[in-house]
């Protein structure tokens, strides 16, 4: 799986980090990486509370869980 990965946080202080998956065989990195902030902005829209502060991109080692 590849994922995109974002860290955001509230205004109270309380951060986390958000995954959003995809498929490796139908998206790469690059693609992650290019089109990260336009899937962040879609995000954002319906997390209007949360601000993010960075992300990333990266493939997840098999068998590991969610955060």
């Amino acid at each position: 799986m590849l994922e995109l990965i974002i860290a955001a946080c509230l205004a109270t202080g309380h951060c986390r980090d958000f995954q959003l998956l995809y498929d490796a065989r139908e998206t790469s990195v690059m693609t992650c990486v290019t089109m990260g902030q336009a899937e962040i902005a879609r995000w954002k829209e319906s997390h209007p509370a949360w601000i993010v502060r960075r992300w990333s991109c990266g493939y997840r080692p098999p068998g590991t869980a969610e955060l």
